[in-house]
């Protein structure tokens, strides 16, 4: 399919103001850019509270969102993208506040630590830690302890990958479903989706490989299940998934093989491309209509899975 035309105006405009390939920036000059900045009304739910909970070897910083009304649901615990290097609480606060309005579940926003200060595995041992929290404290939240999943875009649907791994190795907390949004499984850049879509499509070949290098700078490392999901030797007895990937992504494929590996193994999984679309669209939705229908499914899927 052709690249959607509201897509292409962004890309276009990016190229007029000269945006740099982020593999050319320091991480924090890749942090002070803001490719979609916030709507001017955030999208409203009952509640919204920032808490420090305990981390494995650190405090570890969480926005809480709780939507108007609803007791019993399940938690979405979620983790924003970014390469394990950029995005924060506030970079993805509307994704959440759709998540939680639509869903109509309170949804957990985990700030781990970054890389490059903090490397693999500090940022999915954080985010385990939280869902560990969420599962313990759920019922403070009005939530079912036992109904508890795991969500992430991108670096965050990698995360999100590997809290169900872990979770189900370590015994627990026990997960009712996974939200993997483009996610990233695999340190493979030969691919046939970053052969097509390496460049000229937002994120780049070489960017996705600046961002493995700052989080997994130990190559043997990139070959761990919790730093790449698809070198999983056993996926079964993982809770049910949506992968939602985009034609023009580099990590198209390894997220389409990922799905098609947890089906492999006896796994309940959903897996849409959506064609025309660009990584990163699942926070364009007030820019690019063709990104809306990726959050209704995935709204859908939360409130089968969660309600």
């Amino acid at each position: 399919m052709a690249l959607d035309p509201d897509t292409q105006q962004i890309l276009a405009t990016l190229e007029e103001l000269g945006m740099p390939d982020i593999a050319d920036l320091t991480p924090e000059g890749a942090r002070q850019l803001q490719l979609t900045p916030p709507p001017a009304v955030p999208t409203p739910v009952g509640r919204v509270e920032d808490r420090v909970l305990p981390g494995p070897e650190e405090d570890v910083r969480v926005r809480i969102y709780r939507p108007d009304g609803a007791t019993g649901t399940g938690v979405l615990v979620y983790f924003h993208g970014g390469g394990w290097v950029i995005g924060d609480l506030d970079s993805h606060d509307e994704t959440c506040r759709r998540l939680c309005s639509g869903a109509g579940v309170p949804v957990i926003a985990v700030d781990y630590r970054r890389a490059p200060e903090t490397t693999y595995p500090g940022a999915v041992e954080d985010c385990y830690a939280a869902v560990r929290w969420a599962a313990e404290h759920a019922g403070e939240l009005g939530a079912d302890p036992g109904r508890i999943a795991v969500g992430g875009d991108s670096a965050g649907g990698n995360l999100a990958a590997a809290v169900a791994l872990m979770a189900r190795d370590r015994g627990g907390p026990p997960l009712a479903f996974q939200l993997l949004i483009y996610p990233v499984t695999a340190a493979d850049f030969d691919n046939a989706s970053y052969r097509d879509n390496g460049e000229g499509y937002m994120l780049s070949r070489r960017g996705m490989q600046w961002f493995w290098d700052q989080y997994v700078p130990d190559a043997d490392q990139r070959r761990e299940p919790y730093a790449a999901p698809l070198a999983a030797d056993d996926l079964s007895g993982l809770p049910p998934a949506l992968v939602q990937t985009a034609e023009y992504d580099p990590l198209r494929d390894e997220g389409e093989a990922y799905a098609a590996a947890l089906e492999a193994a006896g796994v309940d999984v959903s897996a849409t491309r959506y064609d025309g679309l660009i990584h990163g669209f699942f926070g364009m939705q007030d820019a690019v209509a063709a990104a809306r229908p990726a959050l209704a499914e995935a709204v859908a899927a939360l409130r089968k899975h969660l309600t």
